[in-house]
């Protein structure tokens, strides 16, 4: 409820599992990157360190601003260096734009390169 300046009584918090279906979709309209589905990153299969269970990105909240940190699969052709890069800044554009949280970083690993 409004009160006599017109500010808003209470808090507004963002899960962390909000940010990370944000930065996914936005790491997967990222050209370069390769999808499994719809807004699904890719993995590889025969990489020891992912799991079917485990999410390619984690984000890491410190009071009003948050880290994050994503494992893609980019696709052959691209430069490797230029997709992670426009990862970095699309992912944290979209983080900002939609939840109004302060990106400090985004660490982008690039576990492995698909054939298109």
């Amino acid at each position: 409820m409004d009160n006599q300046n017109g500010n808003i009584n209470g808090a507004l918090k963002v899960s962390a599992a909000v940010i990370v279906s944000i930065a996914e979709a936005a790491a997967a309209e990222t050209e370069g990157v390769a999808v499994k589905a719809a807004n699904k990153l890719a993995a590889p299969d025969d990489a020891p360190f992912v799991s079917r269970f485990v999410s390619p990105i984690r984000v890491r909240l410190n009071g009003d601003s948050a880290a994050l940190s994503i494992t893609i699969v980019t696709l052959a052709g691209f430069r490797a260096y230029e997709v992670a890069r426009a990862v970095q800044e699309h992912v944290k554009s979209s983080v900002q734009n939609m939840t109004g949280i302060a990106v400090s970083k985004v660490n982008v690993r690039i576990a492995a390169v698909k054939a298109k």
